[in-house]
């Protein structure tokens, strides 16, 4: 365990030094954290989530082959795994459609010309 968190430590480093932009205000701090989570949290989500898929695809058809135990925590695994991913796409779409709904992308909006104009 000792060497998860210090392996995670030294991975996360960089990102806690926070050398490439200097925060200023509290809209940066929070723009480095949503950067964070985006980046490298939500990405992290996906992956545990998938080998939990992977792990208990293993289990029920390699591992379990005639163990009825292993096959059961394998179906068990992929399970896991759907709801994971299941829930990690509807919050992101969920998120996504209230960014839509509200405006709160930065982007500029752009006025449609009208007939006749250059």
């Amino acid at each position: 365990m000792k060497k998860l968190v210090f392996f995670a430590t030294f991975l996360l480093i960089p990102s806690l030094a926070l050398a490439q932009s200097p925060i200023r205000d509290v809209d940066d701090l929070g723009q480095q954290l949503i950067d964070i989570i985006n980046n490298v949290l939500v990405p992290l989500l996906f992956a545990l989530s998938f080998l939990t898929f992977i792990w208990g695809v293993f289990q029920y058809f390699i591992a379990g082959g005639a163990d009825e135990e292993k096959r059961k925590q394998g179906q068990q695994l992929i399970i896991y795994g759907i709801i994971g991913f299941a829930l990690m796409v509807s919050v992101w779409g969920l998120v996504n459609l209230l960014l839509a709904t509200f405006n709160f992308d930065k982007a500029i909006p752009t006025v449609p010309r009208t007939p006749g104009t250059r």
